[in-house]
């Protein structure tokens, strides 16, 4: 059996991997994260992984979603060209409120860039705040 080629990266190096929900697809997304964000991907799983154990996972539109049931999600990330965008979607209501700002009203943004360590115990609190809101429904 041929082996199978490595995910194609998409604009920024987000890797295309195919829609699917679990704990395997989103470890595949982010094996196939390039350079130093596949170890930004891998710290952001564990994060979210250890502040909410019962956490469910997948893969849509090429990124890792994060909710409490499938298909309402309180988090995604996404590789761009300089950093990894990580979006709570409902992080107008986290405190204190996310730094980056988004065009829908509710989701606030984080990004990560090389070289800038995030606040590991800040982002850890914004995930168990986030998921123990009403998902978003994707």
């Amino acid at each position: 059996m041929a082996k199978s080629a490595a995910p194609k990266l998409l604009s920024g190096g987000n890797p295309q991997i195919s829609k699917g929900y679990g704990d395997t697809v989103v470890q595949s997304y982010i094996d196939a994260m390039p350079g130093w964000k596949q170890d930004v991907g891998r710290r952001i799983d564990t994060l979210v992984t250890e502040a909410v154990p019962q956490v469910v996972k997948a893969v849509k539109w090429n990124s890792p979603f994060y909710g409490m049931e499938k298909d309402l999600w309180f988090l995604g990330f996404h590789c761009l060209t300089k950093y990894v965008k990580v979006a709570f979607f409902k992080g107008a209501s986290l405190s204190p409120l996310p730094p980056g700002t988004s065009k829908q009203a509710e989701v606030r943004y984080l990004d990560i860039y090389e070289g800038r360590p995030f606040d590991e115990a800040q982002f850890s609190d914004w995930v168990r705040q986030a998921s123990a809101l009403p998902g978003e429904k994707m």
